[in-house]
């Protein structure tokens, strides 16, 4: 195992800057993800550490060595594709052996290891076949297994279940996490997907615009959001915002756009009488209640059986979502009263995006 520290690494490809100075520390055993939306800078970045490309400054050091100049096959890393990037000619055997064949690694010493991975991954009834006659789920597993062979010190995924359908994305999502809990290694691993990052990380690195906008674990991003991005990117479905203004007689109290006004908790936040904030409430804290604060016309309604989800506006068109447990009695082209169910509330600096939560 190895912890990985990034200190101000910075990416440019001519006048353009891709990567503006991250600052990371991922520590021995962890299993971190970077998500964000595509373009954000967060593959360049894993290439970055896995050696595949340069770095235009800042330093990257895994297990306490700056790697700047050494080598990727150096590294101790191995990596992880979304395309699998598995030899079409070769069978399941020598896809998963050509790597330690190439280091001069023991015959009976490869076999072993062959046996003992597939095992774990359940891929041994399929050592014979070629990538051809696999399924993508278990090509996945293949490539994760040729990775696994070489006991690297840090494993490294770039959105390796992108092209899976989404019933099998769920199974290899187990899968990693259990092949992580069992082989203790760090693990880096890249998706866009906020679900994948939440159910399955230890920390998470949100990146926009190459920038690293938080870091935390999961939970503390869900709850603790530093700024409006974050707030709106971790959490299915997103979280509802709300423009209005801190009234100036009382800044306990939020003048909404649409004309209503709603009252804030007493504590905890920073704002001014007449300061343009952002109120945040998450889809499950926001509920149809009588003599709700805010008036919601509902466009559409789903029913899941055991959850439900309401959409629909405000009156002045800002889109809101609803997601309760259970079934409802709403309907579609109704006009609603909804408001907060508990103090679970966020309030946002509309100028700067930052969070106005003083703890």
């Amino acid at each position: 195992m190895a912890s990985i520290e990034l200190r101000d690494v910075r990416k440019s490809y001519g006048a353009a800057d891709v990567i503006k100075g991250i600052d990371l520390n991922v520590a021995h055993g962890e299993f971190c993800v970077f998500v964000g939306p595509s373009g954000c800078g967060k593959s360049t970045l894993l290439r970055m550490i896995s050696g595949l490309e340069d770095i235009t400054g800042g330093e990257v050091v895994i297990g306490g060595d700056v790697v700047n100049f050494i080598p990727a096959a150096d590294r101790g890393l191995a990596m992880v594709f979304q395309s699998y990037a598995l030899y079409p000619h070769m069978t399941v055997r020598q896809n998963l052996s050509f790597g330690l064949e190439n280091i001069n690694t023991p015959k009976s010493e490869i076999a072993t290891k062959i046996d003992e991975v597939s095992k774990m991954l359940q891929i041994d009834m399929l050592l014979d076949r070629r990538p051809k006659d696999l399924s993508g789920g278990q090509r996945q597993r293949v490539a994760i297994g040729r990775a696994v062979v070489r006991e690297p010190r840090v494993f490294l995924f770039d959105e390796p279940l992108s092209n899976l359908d989404a019933e099998l994305r769920v199974d290899m999502r187990g899968e990693i996490a259990a092949l992580h809990r069992r082989l203790g290694n760090t693990m880096i691993y890249v998706t866009h997907d906020q679900v994948e990052a939440m159910t399955m990380a230890d920390k998470i690195a949100v990146l926009r615009l190459g920038e690293l906008e938080q870091f935390g674990a999961p939970l503390e991003l869900y709850n603790r959001p530093e700024n409006i991005f974050v707030a709106g990117f971790i959490g299915s479905p997103k979280m509802n915002f709300v423009a209005g203004r801190v009234a100036e007689g009382d800044r306990t109290v939020l003048e909404v756009a649409t004309g209503e006004r709603m009252v804030l908790p007493s504590g905890g936040f920073a704002q001014r009488p007449g300061q343009a904030v952002t109120l945040g409430v998450r889809p499950v804290d926001l509920q149809p209640v009588q003599g709700g604060t805010l008036t919601m016309q509902v466009r559409s309604v789903e029913q899941l059986g055991g959850e439900s989800y309401i959409y629909g506006h405000l009156t002045d068109a800002t889109p809101i979502t609803l997601h309760s447990p259970g079934q409802t009695q709403v309907n579609m082209e109704e006009t609603i009263q909804i408001g907060p169910i508990n103090d679970q509330l966020h309030l946002f600096d509309t100028e700067t995006g930052r969070t106005l939560r003083m703890d």
